[in-house]
């Protein structure tokens, strides 16, 4: 199996949530990035915090990225999902600012 290549701000962000380290997680997004889980927004450090205190971290999750693909500034990837919260597939949006994530999106399933 082949290993998806992703940037290194979005594999900071995928290793934060499997080393369970919140700080790390706040760390990987700009000051203004935002968390976009099917359409609730979770914006600026405190609210990537709540997300992943409530959706990530808090959850125990862990994240496997399955397949990526990137255009210029923004990384789409598919990936496999396992917390107390949520356990599937899904897919997944990051827009890379500098060397800092400007947002993480989860668009709804349809």
């Amino acid at each position: 199996m082949t290993v998806p290549v992703i940037p290194a701000p979005v594999q900071r962000m995928v290793d934060a949530i499997n080393d369970g380290d919140t700080e790390a997680f706040v760390a990987a997004f700009t000051p203004a990035g935002f968390v976009s889980d099917w359409g609730t927004i979770k914006a600026g450090p405190e609210g990537v915090r709540s997300w992943a205190g409530s959706d990530a971290i808090g959850a125990t999750a862990r994240m496997t990225v399955l397949s990526a693909e990137t255009d210029g500034d923004t990384t789409r990837i598919r990936f496999g999902w396992r917390s107390s919260v949520f356990n599937g597939e899904s897919d997944g949006i990051f827009v890379v600012e500098g060397d800092l994530l400007a947002s993480f999106t989860i668009p709804p399933n349809h």
